[in-house]
């Protein structure tokens, strides 16, 4: 697989600026390097199984089993999302300590669950064979993390966002030194690629690709997402990893 260095280059974004329609400047798989040290990766196909198991997650997701939180609607665009896993502290909303999903209590969605589960441990697989020190890394950090809090054994949580074209932000409750993990599902759309202005690269977001990524490092968003049929669609199934669970 090439190599691609990360070079810093300066740039006036901000959180909360929104990302235009910048055209991906990364196509090919690829291993990121930082000073010479890999930190992340992008398939754009992945393996068999992996596959398999996104097209089901999507299905289960789009389907009336699984509740969602809808978003504002975007030029009659369908918006929404879908935590799974853990849910960190939330004083703001009179609940002081972390939960599980609401969405685990759902029979119905009890198939998306596992799928997203089996997925999350294939994408362990694919960062163990390309950032074996990462993973090494990551799973010692989850030694002390209680196993209820797991999704896979890399991460704390997961949210798909379908059609949702994320502004400018940065993971910072994240648990620094960690990757996330983002595959995506799409249909008839283009646009809803990962741009990373600190280095200039925007990364395809193709259909059964996955890109890993330190998200609490850089600031990042999503380019717009636009169908180019009637119910074209961009989804992304991430899995991330939160500083709230550790002693939780």
């Amino acid at each position: 697989m090439k190599t691609i260095e990360l070079t810093q280059v300066e740039h006036e974004i901000s959180v909360g600026d929104v990302c235009g329609d910048i055209k991906p400047t990364v196509t090919e798989d690829c291993i990121f390097l930082q000073d010479g040290k890999p930190i992340g990766f992008f398939i754009k196909q992945m393996p068999d199984k992996a596959c398999k198991l996104a097209n089901l997650a999507n299905h289960e997701l789009r389907s009336d089993n699984v509740p969602k939180t809808a978003m504002v609607r975007a030029s009659g665009v369908e918006q929404f999302s879908c935590i799974i896993g853990g849910v960190p502290p939330k004083p703001h909303m009179r609940r002081p300590y972390p939960s599980i999903s609401s969405v685990h209590q759902k029979k119905s969605a009890h198939n998306f669950i596992k799928a997203m589960i089996l997925l999350a441990r294939e994408s362990e697989k694919l960062i163990a064979e390309h950032l074996p020190e990462q993973y090494a890394r990551q799973k010692e950090i989850f030694d002390g993390i209680d196993d209820k809090w797991k999704v896979g054994s890399m991460f704390t949580s997961s949210i798909s966002n379908y059609n949702i074209s994320a502004p400018f932000h940065r993971d910072t409750a994240n648990i620094k030194e960690t990757v996330n993990v983002i595959i995506t599902k799409r249909k008839n759309s283009t646009g809803g690629n990962l741009c990373v202005p600190d280095y200039n690269a925007t990364i395809d977001q193709c259909d059964n690709s996955i890109l890993v990524y330190p998200a609490w490092r850089n600031v990042h968003g999503v380019t717009p997402i636009l169908p180019t049929h009637d119910g074209g669609y961009r989804n992304s199934l991430v899995f991330y990893p939160l500083q709230a669970f550790i002693n939780a």
